[in-house]
């Protein structure tokens, strides 16, 4: 939707507030609406503490945001067009979410994003009394 930054302090607000290094700068910080639904804010930091990894899934503090897609092949091939890194190519899930297609990217500063489609729904689906909301159908 919109980007706001660079913010950088000269007291300890960053600190009080964020719980960041006083000196640390948000470079970028981008605002994303997922349709009707859910806003995200993703922020990019310049630390003035230094630099540790990004952590990956398995770190301790690891983690990642998942945002779902109707067409998993064309929000690739979009990804792919502005330059953006999917890492490999989509994978099928098997067992309880077969029917489900997911793929990782990286935002420009390596944050650890995903992709996922279902459009046709998940394998537990056909024997569980839980189900997805679906607001085209009020009594699912």
């Amino acid at each position: 939707m919109y980007s706001l930054g660079p913010f950088e302090r000269d007291d300890d607000w960053m600190t009080e507030h964020l719980n960041v290094h006083p000196r640390s700068v948000m470079r970028e910080l981008r605002f994303f609406r997922c349709g009707h639904g859910p806003n995200f804010e993703v922020f990019q930091w310049e630390p003035a503490d230094g630099q540790s990894p990004q952590p990956r899934n398995s770190h301790i503090g690891g983690h990642h945001l998942a945002f779902y897609v109707d067409d998993l092949n064309t929000a690739v091939a979009y990804l792919r067009a502005r330059g953006v890194r999917v890492l490999g190519e989509p994978t099928a899930s098997s067992r309880a979410s077969e029917g489900q297609r997911w793929v990782y990217f990286l935002s420009p500063w390596g944050m650890q994003l995903e992709l996922v489609s279902y459009p046709n729904g998940k394998a537990y689906e056909a024997s569980s009394e839980v189900r997805l909301w679906d607001p085209r159908d009020p009594s699912a």
